[in-house]
């Protein structure tokens, strides 16, 4: 236990009657006897005197938060020596060292790095680099040296998973001084990768060095141990030290690290972590100080205004450390949130005097400050302050004390400090203003907003120029403020020749004009030119003006001109002219020219169509090679475009014809299906041109164009083929007669059937159509004969009953004789006719019908026909399925006899399938619906669907939650597999079992570490609520308590939740009271308190040898004097001498 001795009334009248021997002697014995007057401290030990003088060289004065110290100056640059060995040196060829690729890389790495690098040859023929530069430079050169000129080599060390953060250190910084410290690449595996194997590259040397730094980091990781202990809040001050001093030798001496929490953190815990050895002996001494302080210590009670204790604290808690330091008292000052003035002082019996004298020169000193403020206008401040706070900085080193503060928009400035000083500086700061007031003016003009970018220029060119020239600063509002006012300030002349510079500016942009011209969009390009070149010459010419061009992705013919008015008008025109120019030369023409005769015109190497473009001044496009054009494109003046197309048909014309006569029925056969045997003449012939007259002209005679030699060429392999097709012989008629009643089409279309259809009936078509060209695929598989097909008759001619079309009367068809439609004629030599009369015959489709109930037509012709092609692609067949009005079970199967007998199988395993899926699909049909009250269904969906999802994937059901306006809304639906809709019941009832079984709380949380707790996006709160299991609901704005959160879940879970939320709130409350605690020191609140005097009972106080009354000469010191013992806050009367020593406030 602490005993509590306070100075009192009753101690002082003591000692100005001066102590009696018997007293003394008492005193002296103390509650033991042992103790006699020797060991009784001296005056001047309890009560020491401030220093009046400079300390002596050699001591160091306690730093605080107002006194800096000045490190020395060292050389940021350094020097180092790297060797690459002969065998281990990347670039060996000796005849090229300073040149070459090793040169490149030694370039390289010092643009990269910033360092300066050597080179020299060792006589063993390695190399010997010298890096200079800064330390930072010079590391990452030596990685680049080693990477770059260096062979590399690889290795792994493996160490414990555990351990391979502390290889890669606090964002990774540790990773990376190992690499620049060891010259090397280190590869860590991933923290999901299960490997411990950590790889590394880099020279042989680096390797090794790598793997032991590694290696030794894994083993001392293996040697810690951390331990944490619980002492007292008020002890840890006398663990820790002044400024940590203590802590700091505690660990140099143990070389274990200690963590004790800042006195702004409600922790009574302390953290030791290092070898155990280190920790064990760290534990020991941290005991023994706290078990000497608990048992030794006492504490004082002193009252101090509320307003002062920020003066005790001082700037950043220095001056309660320079208290400990001094006296080895700690000095404890209540929360600010707290309305006690009690400041307690906690230490040692013989050293709390010297301690308290200390806290009553602070609070004397602090009264002796003062706040006045100085007039100055708001824009004055920033000249006030100076560049980079030049100016102010003069008068804070001459006056340290003073504290300056200028609010923004406030025509004051605020001074606090010891009241001499403060005085100073405000006629110091007064002088400056009225300077500056003197000889500094502003002014404001008005600007519309539209032109404040152009007064600011590009980059900020026109401003600057204005500052710069007339030394004032300008203020332009920005965008967002929507303002017209522009503030200039300076010289007086400077601002008014700014004024009217910005002003004149203004006015010409008034004056400006923006003319829009149109330009077709293809001659954009060729006005700007490559690279702007074009577009540079015309705004050089006219630099007033601004040009802008729309886009090439808008496809506008819009172009923007800007600019004073005269100037854009000039600029109009000299544009008009230029596009006038392009108009001219732009005029293009077309020459059909055939294409073979292409080449031609192009000439060998391109001498032909060069020469003309030369000589014609035009532009001449052919089409590409791949390209069915025929038209080559002449652009440029009219004159020159009509010179170029009159040589190019010269060209063409120059080119010989040649009329070959070939009987007309022999020239399909000529040409060839799509044209291969003419079209392989022409290529073979160096791309002459052979025209056929149009078919049924009944003209024998076949052109040939192009040149001379080619042209004959190709008439006589033209009249050989022709020699070789008359040669045919073996004609064959084949009698097929195709049935167009197999299929039924479910449209309704009239179409004819090759314009003539079939024997010329007029009919729904569109099954004979397909079983046509189903029949064409086959036959143009047989290549070893020629069809032919007749057509009948147009359907459209009227027929009579009595035979008569036309006006004639015609003699009734004999039916044994085969129609003219139903013959299809081969040519071709005899064995091959037979050959394909045959395979003709195979050819001829078959119908068969499959019984398919009705229910599952549309299952089987699937979505948009899909399932229905796909059979029939598979089994080659056509695949009839009746009309949706007809209601019948009968599906016809059309194709090639082979392929029926599959595709009747193939569709009766399709509709098994289906008759499979229809009873699935009834199982799955099955429905349970189950009440639960409507406030649980948030819970049983989860957030963002979570848990229903969870369990419809799981039980594979559908499971449906009401509507809105549903009038059941405690109805729940589950669709699917009777025994997993059951299961998904179970699955929600006992969700909703342990919905029932939850209990809500309110708590009390201090508002304003709401946030804290949320975390960032909520990520706190949903961390507490996922590992609780329990839901947190805080309070809405504007709510009546907003103090007030709700938790809700199991009843244990809701206690260890609440208990670690109520954690959170006092630890964060301790820094939130902090960080208001540190906003009130920097601006002190205007409130006072009045000093309470509280009555308090006898003490001995303290005793002590040759105080100043002990002797004759003096009197002991009067406490009812409020000189002598003035009251916190009290003005200081007039100074005198006292016992108390010279006063130094």
């Amino acid at each position: 236990m602490s005993s509590v001795a306070v100075l009192t009334q009753e101690s002082f009248n003591e000692h100005r009657s001066g102590l009696q021997p018997e007293q003394v002697k008492a005193a002296a014995a103390g509650p033991s006897g042992a103790e006699d007057e020797d060991s009784l401290p001296t005056y001047k030990d309890a009560f020491p005197p401030l220093p009046e003088k400079p300390l002596p060289e050699g001591v160091q004065e306690t730093g605080n938060a107002w006194t800096s110290k000045i490190k020395p100056l060292k050389s940021s640059l350094i020097t180092q020596v790297f060797h690459v060995p002969l065998e281990e040196r990347k670039y060996k060829d000796i005849n090229q060292f300073g040149e070459g690729d090793q040169a490149k890389v030694c370039l390289d790495i010092m643009h990269k790095t910033g360092a300066h690098l050597e080179l020299s040859m060792a006589k063993d023929q390695g190399l010997s680099i010298m890096v200079s530069g800064k330390h930072d430079a010079v590391m990452k050169a030596r990685k680049e040296i080693v990477s770059r000129l260096q062979t590399q080599a690889s290795a792994t060390v493996a160490i414990p998973k555990e351990h391979h953060r502390f290889v890669i250190g606090k964002s990774g910084e540790k990773l990376q001084e190992l690499e620049l410290k060891t010259a090397t690449k280190i590869q860590i595996p991933r923290p999901e990768d299960p490997s411990n194997l950590i790889k590394i590259s880099g020279t042989k040397e680096g390797l090794e060095k790598a793997k032991h730094e590694i290696l030794l980091i894994s083993a001392e990781q293996d040697k810690r141990a951390v331990e944490r202990m619980n002492i007292e809040k008020v002890y840890h001050p006398f663990i820790t030290g002044a400024y940590n001093k203590l802590v700091g030798e505690l660990m140099q001496e143990t070389g274990a690290r200690i963590n004790v929490p800042p006195p702004s953190v409600n922790k009574t815990e302390i953290v030791i972590t290092g070898e155990k050895e280190q920790v064990a002996l760290a534990i020991a001494k941290i005991k023994k100080i706290y078990e000497e302080k608990k048992k030794n210590a006492t504490t004082i009670a002193v009252e101090v205004k509320k307003s002062q204790h920020k003066y005790v604290i001082g700037p950043k808690g220095n001056t309660l450390q320079e208290i400990l330091d001094r006296t080895g008292v700690s000095v404890e000052i209540p929360p600010l949130d707290s309305s006690s003035e009690t400041v307690i002082l906690r230490g040692e019996p013989d050293r709390l005097g010297q301690a308290l004298t200390e806290v009553y020169a602070i609070n004397f000193t602090a009264n002796s400050y003062t706040v006045s403020s100085v007039s100055a206008p708001s824009w004055l401040h920033r000249f006030i302050i100076g560049k980079k706070g030049q100016n102010l900085a003069k008068i804070t080193q001459q006056m340290p004390k003073v504290h300056i503060e200028f609010t923004e928009g406030e025509d004051k400035i605020t001074l606090e400090g010891p009241t001499k000083d403060v005085q100073i500086v405000h006629g110091q700061i007064e002088v400056i203003v009225t300077d500056l007031i003197s000889r500094m003016d502003y002014t404001e003009i008005s600007v519309d907003p539209k032109f404040h970018r152009h007064l600011i220029g590009k980059g900020g060119a026109n401003i600057n120029r204005i500052k710069e020239l007339h030394k004032v600063s300008v203020r332009i509002p920005p965008d967002n403020e929507k303002s017209n006012l522009i503030r200039i300030e300076g010289d007086p002349q400077g601002v008014q020749e700014a004024k009217k510079e910005l002003l004149e500016l203004a006015s010409r942009m008034e004056n400006e004009r923006t003319k829009d011209m149109i330009i077709e969009q293809r001659f954009h390009r060729a006005i700007i030119g490559q690279k702007g070149e074009k577009i540079k010459e015309v705004r050089d010419k006219f630099p007033e003006v601004i040009i802008n061009f729309p886009d090439p992705t808008q496809k506008s013919d819009i172009v923007q001109l800007r600019g004073p008015r005269n100037e854009v008008e000039k600029c109009t025109k000299f544009m008009q002219k230029i596009v006038a120019e392009m108009v001219e030369n732009s005029f293009s023409v077309s020459v059909p020219i055939f294409k073979q005769f292409h080449k031609n015109i192009i000439g060998k190497g391109g001498a032909n169509i060069k020469k003309i473009r030369e000589e014609t001044n035009t532009k001449i496009d052919l089409p590409a090679e791949n390209s069915n054009s025929e038209m080559i494109v002449i652009t440029g003046k009219k004159a020159n475009c009509e010179a170029a197309k009159n040589r190019i048909l010269a060209i063409q014309k120059e080119l010989v014809r040649l009329e070959v006569s070939i009987p007309s029925k022999l020239h399909n056969s000529l040409i060839g299906s799509k044209g291969r045997f003419v079209r392989s003449i022409m290529e073979e012939c160096g791309g002459v041109h052979i025209h056929f007259p149009t078919e049924g002209s009944g003209i024998d005679a076949v052109t040939i164009r192009g040149p001379v030699e080619e042209v004959e060429k190709a008439k006589k392999q033209l009249l050989s083929l022709a020699e070789e097709k008359v040669c045919l012989n073996g004609w064959v008629s084949l009698n097929l007669k195709l049935k167009a009643s197999i299929l039924q089409s479910p449209l309704n279309i009239y179409i004819y059937v090759f314009s003539r259809g079939f024997c010329g009936h007029k009919q729904n078509y569109k099954q004979i159509i397909i079983i046509f060209f189903f029949f064409l695929w086959q036959v143009s598989k047989i290549k070893s004969a020629t069809f032919l097909f007749y057509s009948a008759p147009s359907a459209d001619a009227p027929v009579q009953e009595n035979g008569e079309a036309n006006g004639e009367v015609k003699e009734p068809a004999d039916p044994l004789v085969p129609k003219k439609c139903d013959v299809i004629v081969l040519s071709g030599r005899k064995e091959r006719c037979e050959a394909a009369v045959e395979a003709l015959k195979a050819l001829v489709p078959v119908t068969i019908a499959v019984e398919v109930p009705f229910e599952l037509h549309r299952y089987i012709i699937g979505q948009k026909g899909s399932g229905i092609r796909k059979m029939m692609d598979e089994f080659e067949v056509n695949i009839q399925v009746p009309a949706h009005e007809l209601q019948s079970d009968i599906i016809s199967i059309s194709g090639l006899a082979s392929h029926l007998d599959r595709a009747k199988e193939g569709l009766l395993e399709r509709v098994k399938e289906l008759q499979a899926e229809q009873e699935d699909r009834a199982l799955r049909s099955f429905k349970l619906i189950i009440t639960v009250d409507p406030k649980y269904h948030p819970k049983i969906i989860g957030r963002k669907g979570a848990i229903i999802t969870q369990i419809r994937n799981q039980h594979e059901v559908n499971i449906q939650f009401p509507e809105k306006n549903d009038e059941n809304q405690d109805q729940i639906t589950i669709t699917g597999y009777e025994q997993n809709a059951l299961a998904a019941r179970d699955a929600i009832q006992t969700i909703v079992g342990d919905l029932e079984e939850m209990i809500s709380e309110d708590i009390t949380l201090d508002s304003r570490v709401h946030a804290r707790i949320i975390g960032a996006r909520g990520k706190g709160i949903r961390k507490i609520m996922d590992e609780f299991k329990v839901d947190v609901r805080f309070p809405p704005s504007g709510a009546a308590d907003p103090n007030l959160v709700t938790v809700t879940g199991r009843p244990e879970q809701v206690d260890e939740a609440i208990d670690h939320l109520l954690n959170l709130e006092e630890e964060y409350l301790s820094d939130v009271v902090e960080n208001e605690a540190k906003m009130a020191y920097m601006k002190p609140s205007g409130s006072t308190a009045s000093s309470m005097e509280e009555p308090r009972g006898p003490s001995k106080g303290f005793v002590v040898r040759e105080a100043p009354w002990a002797s004759g000469n003096e009197k002991a010191p009067d406490m009812s004097s409020s000189e002598e013992f003035p009251s916190f806050g009290a003005p200081v009367t007039n100074a005198r001498s006292s016992p108390w020593g010279p006063k130094r406030f």
